[in-house]
């Protein structure tokens, strides 16, 4: 047992060691994770969550570190959320080094943290909004979640993010997949990458074209800017980082953030709550069995619904 009250004054001091331990906790669902939740709630609230989401090879990881050094350079602290890809083996983050921002690593302003999906589909692992809010209470200004990267099912940072970067690149037939992934939904911002290659003003063309089909906006709603950029050379980042803060202030102006953070918040506890039902339905002992329902529906005796209200009816007893 650790002491969470310790760990947490420590982490808000900014020990690395100590975000680490509280990141692991969240990971492995420790039976302190309650304590441990309860002791940040009131220390969050601070960071601003901006989320980048894209196709493998945009180069998502070569644009956060860019990001960092630009918010490093104006003086915020940055936590880095890297959701990678987990090992079939293992269950670990099979790109747990973070090669592209090692740079970062002596950089005692920068928090950067690999985490398995899983097996999570939408890009995204279970417990980040956990590990975000970690990294709120430990004082980063600013947390940048990098998504794996699986193509069609990356909305899901949508949920998680005050803001969402969708990364673009020339010659990869992005602006179609844009279209059939939904993300022309969710982007705040949309970054054509890899600028300096031949087709990134066709492509920076049609996004535009797609987003003004696409377009029901009124007067003074949100119009998603698209920034070109070279970031393995740093070019074009200050404007992103430009198009972040005004997208920001917007969002606050109207009361938007504070809607997208209640919304967080309410399919976090969905999300706590169906894990916690899904762990009783299936516990052993239980006063219901699941497995005579199923048998029951499989022989036609029982429909699927009655069922459902039978399984139901055992657990909240009404």
């Amino acid at each position: 047992m650790v002491d969470v009250g310790e760990l947490v004054e420590q982490a808000r001091a900014g020990r690395p060691r100590a975000v680490a331990r509280l990141i692991s906790l969240v990971e492995g669902a420790s039976p302190q994770l309650r304590e441990v939740m309860a002791a940040l709630a009131p220390l969050t609230g601070g960071a601003y969550v901006v989320g980048l989401t894209g196709s493998p090879g945009v180069g998502k990881s070569t644009t956060t570190s860019a990001l960092v050094t630009a918010y490093r350079k104006a003086g915020r602290r940055v936590g880095v959320l890297a959701v990678d890809p987990s090992s079939p083996f293992s269950g670990g983050a099979l790109l747990g080094d973070r090669v592209r921002m090692s740079e970062h690593a002596s950089d005692p302003g920068v928090y950067i943290r690999s985490m398995a999906t899983r097996g999570h589909l939408g890009g995204l692992a279970w417990a980040a909004p956990q590990a975000i809010r970690v990294l709120d209470a430990a004082g980063c200004d600013v947390i940048l979640v990098e998504t794996v990267g699986v193509g069609q099912s990356e909305v899901e940072i949508a949920a998680q993010a005050d803001t969402s970067v969708v990364l673009l690149a020339p010659g990869m037939g992005d602006g179609i997949q844009a279209a059939k992934a939904g993300i022309l939904e969710i982007g705040d911002v949309y970054v054509v990458n890899k600028a300096d290659r031949d087709g990134a003003d066709a492509t920076a063309r049609e996004l535009n074209h797609m987003l003004g089909l696409g377009e029901s906006r009124a007067p003074g709603d949100w119009r998603p800017p698209i920034v070109k950029t070279v970031a393995a050379r740093g070019e074009g980042v200050d404007e992103v980082v430009e198009a972040l803060d005004k997208h920001r202030a917007w969002m606050e102006e109207r009361g938007v953030l504070a809607t997208r953070r209640a919304t967080r918040a309410a399919r976090e506890i969905e999300t706590i709550a169906l894990t916690a039902l899904r762990a009783r339905i299936t516990a052993p002992g239980s006063s219901h069995d699941l497995p005579a329902l199923a048998r029951h529906v499989t022989e036609g005796t029982l429909d699927p619904y009655t069922a459902a209200d039978t399984l139901i009816e055992g657990l909240t007893g009404e």
